[in-house]
């Protein structure tokens, strides 16, 4: 349980302390010139700074991934920007699914009994398919999406693979808003968050969605047509 303790204190002491209140885009619009040049400066040490900072805030589920994102653009370009983002949110996302894993796998299984473990076959059998698509298209929180596949049973890889794969649309969305943060900090504009759900963008991200359930749908055709040829 002591992961668990570590990350309930972590994210009590971030609301309680009132750190919440940095992350912000007043923050980045009045610091713009100490955060550039500073990167400019420590390009090394800001890269680390920056992916241990968004790690621990996935880690914690606090409600800052889009303003991070976007902040990952904002200090190091779209390209950078994106890997960088995607590294650190699967670690702080892994992090939670080790926690999780290890805290309430086993008590869950001993007190859920067969509904459980049927959710969890049909789960397994294409973990990675069902996680891509989770992941695609944000129908849940991100922290729900690392807590319920730990207690599905699905395997490291498969989380670790599904989770950085399937966030690299919409983080390169949100970093590539970030990328023009200071075009917009110029004439004292905010970007709209909700630029992700028009169709334009939220189309391809869905047909991504939709072809990773492909291989789902061939093997439950596959499982029929030979059940059919048997009952035959």
């Amino acid at each position: 349980m002591l992961p668990i303790v570590i990350l309930i204190a972590g994210l009590t002491l971030a609301w309680s302390s009132g750190v919440l209140d940095y992350f912000s885009f007043t923050t980045l619009r009045e610091n713009r010139d100490v955060l550039q040049g500073y990167v400019a400066d420590n390009p090394t040490i800001s890269v680390l700074a920056f992916m241990a900072i968004y790690a621990v805030a996935v880690a914690l589920s606090l409600p800052v991934g889009s303003l991070l994102t976007m902040t990952g653009g904002f200090l190091f370009g779209v390209w950078l920007g994106t890997a960088y983002a995607v590294i650190a949110a699967t670690l702080g996302a892994t992090a939670v699914y080790l926690a999780a894993r290890y805290a309430f796998y086993d008590l869950m299984h001993a007190k859920a009994g067969n509904a459980i473990r049927k959710m969890e076959t049909g789960f397994a059998e294409n973990a990675f398919s069902y996680l891509m698509v989770l992941r695609l298209i944000p129908l849940f929180p991100f922290w729900l999406v690392n807590l319920v596949p730990a207690l599905l049973g699905v395997k490291f890889r498969s989380f670790v693979l599904g989770t950085a794969i399937g966030i690299i649309p919409g983080t390169f969305v949100f970093v590539s808003i970030g990328d023009g943060l200071g075009a917009l900090f110029d004439q004292d504009k905010t970007p709209d968050l909700g630029i992700i759900f028009e169709p334009r963008i939220l189309t391809p991200i869905i047909g991504l969605a939709v072809l990773a359930m492909v291989p789902v749908l061939y093997k439950k055709f596959r499982q029929r047509a030979t059940g059919a040829s048997h009952d035959e």
